[in-house]
Parts: structure tokens; sequence; C-alpha cells
């Protein structure tokens, strides 16, 4: 396997100190300095740019972009005792669905076709995870009646589908 050398170009920037500071506690994994921070940074954001993030760098990419509300969600349930699997059933479909967006870049009908079919996949498990939470009376939640204040509008326009009870059970 053959490596790639790859000349470095010395770049010099002014930043506000806000920026500064920030940058110097950001954790940067596999990155100690600020000058490894912005190189490892800019190469992510290189390789989002270019759409060569895949499935996997995507995702890791997608949490850690929700990973200070996960961090907080964390917290929140240790000092409560209460945990909101309706939260996490959101967070885990957002992060999924952007890692989805993020790491394809479809050549044809056909690749499109699959990003589709992945997608609302995903959208409708999301769906069917809520549903599945408006069956109690009180769901999994840190406000208990969230699932019960918004699903009537989708109950009632899934109910307006013809024949949509016999032919999901015939699938």
């Amino acid at each position: 396997m053959a490596t790639q050398s790859h000349s470095m170009e010395p770049l010099s920037v002014r930043i506000p100190s806000d920026l500064y500071l920030w940058l110097a506690q950001l954790q940067v994994e596999g990155a100690t300095t600020n000058s490894d921070k912005l190189r490892v940074l800019l190469g992510q954001l290189k390789r989002q740019h270019d759409g060569a993030l895949d499935y996997v760098a995507a995702n890791t990419w997608a949490r850690d972009l929700t990973g200070r509300l996960r961090d907080a969600l964390v917290r929140v349930e240790g000092r409560s005792g209460r945990h909101s699997e309706v939260l996490n059933l959101i967070l885990d479909h957002l992060t999924t669905s952007l890692a989805l967006v993020v790491s394809q870049v479809p050549e044809d009908e056909a690749g499109a076709a699959r990003i589709e079919e992945a997608l609302v996949r995903r959208a409708l498990a999301l769906g069917e995870a809520l549903l599945r939470q408006a069956t109690t009376a009180a769901a999994a939640a840190f406000d208990p009646a969230v699932i019960r204040r918004h699903i009537a509008a989708t109950i009632e326009l899934a109910s307006t589908i013809p024949g949509i009870v016999s032919n999901a059970r015939g699938a």
C-alpha cells in the first residue's frame, strides 16, 4: 500500500480570542496542538465537502454534532432518574438520517432510489416507534404527554387511507 506524501504549507491567520480559546479547549481525536487540530478539522471539512465521508465516518461526525445535547441529557437523566426513549429515538433517527445524506452521492437514478428507500425506511421506523409510545397513557419521555398531544392528526390522516390496515397486514 503506497503512502501519500503531502507537502506542508504554512498558514498564518488571526482569529478572535474567543475562537482561539475554544480551539485550545476543543478535544480532537489524534490532535493535541492547535495546528494539529486545524489540520484534522480542515481535513474533515474537505472530506465532507467532497462527499468522501463513508457512512460510518458520517455517523461518527453526526454523533459528534449532537454530543453536547447527548451529554446534557445524560446529566439530566442522572439528576432526575428519568429517561426519555422518545428523545433518544429522535436523536438516533436524526444522526442516522444525516449520516445517510452526507455519505451518499448518487450517480444515477438507481442510486437516488436507494437513498430514498433508506431515508423513507428510517422515517417510517421513527413514526412506528413514536406510535408505539402512543399505545400507553404516558410515553417514556421527560414529558409523558408529548406524544398524545401531537399524534391525533397523524392517526386521523392514516385512517383516511383506503385499505391501509389490510394492505399493511398483507405486505
